[in-house]
């Protein structure tokens, strides 16, 4: 149960996101530039690199959630985001890939962990220092979204097909859209009620 008041029918961030819209907006146009504008590495990679994180934070609703649209990304490999999230050295990603999530694992365990080593692994598989910054970006940022998740005790579904259904909406349009549909949604089912408490 959350620890505060917050809209039964919008489950983790999206319930804290109605409630205060303020600070929404300008995370959900982090989030954007991050995950969904035109980048180097693929929409799929970037999502990867936030539900790796997500996993090791234990935040269930953000694994599940951005899991979702990564597979979305990935034509439906359900399969390949579960083998990123227990063991990416060895599941069917780029070693690219592979030396970013490296980074973005020792930035969730504390960024200081992030070693000269573990960025030049990264330039030798082809990084450019602009990944490697969005990497270390995403890393934190998820981290910050996780335990904001999960500081407030936010419900999150259970069932994947919730997850699914909304992935292929934010893997389309991306997040201000995705965050603009359901606030609106959430203002016209409640009129009158101020979410900015």
């Amino acid at each position: 149960m959350p620890h505060i008041q917050l809209d039964e029918k919008l489950p983790g961030i999206r319930g804290l996101f109605a409630f205060r819209p303020e600070t929404a907006m300008p995370m959900s146009e982090l989030v954007e530039v991050l995950l969904h504008a035109p980048n180097t590495l693929s929409m799929a990679e970037r999502e990867l690199i936030a539900t790796y994180v997500s996993s090791q934070n234990d935040c269930y609703y953000c694994q599940s959630a951005h899991g979702a649209i990564a597979a979305i990304h990935l034509d439906g490999n359900e399969n390949l985001v579960r083998q990123v999230k227990k063991d990416f050295e060895h599941a069917d990603v780029s070693e690219k890939l592979k030396a970013l999530l490296t980074i973005a694992g020792k930035v969730q365990q504390g960024g200081k962990n992030v070693t000269t080593e573990d960025v030049e692994r990264a330039h030798q598989q082809g990084a450019t220092d602009r990944e490697i910054h969005d990497t270390v970006l995403i890393a934190a940022v998820f981290c910050m979204c996780n335990r904001y998740v999960d500081g407030l005790a936010t419900w999150a579904p259970q069932d994947a097909e919730t997850y699914r259904q909304r992935a292929a909406a934010v893997a389309q349009d991306g997040y201000v859209k995705a965050l603009q549909r359901y606030v609106k949604t959430a203002h016209a089912a409640a009129p009158g009620r101020s979410t900015a408490q």
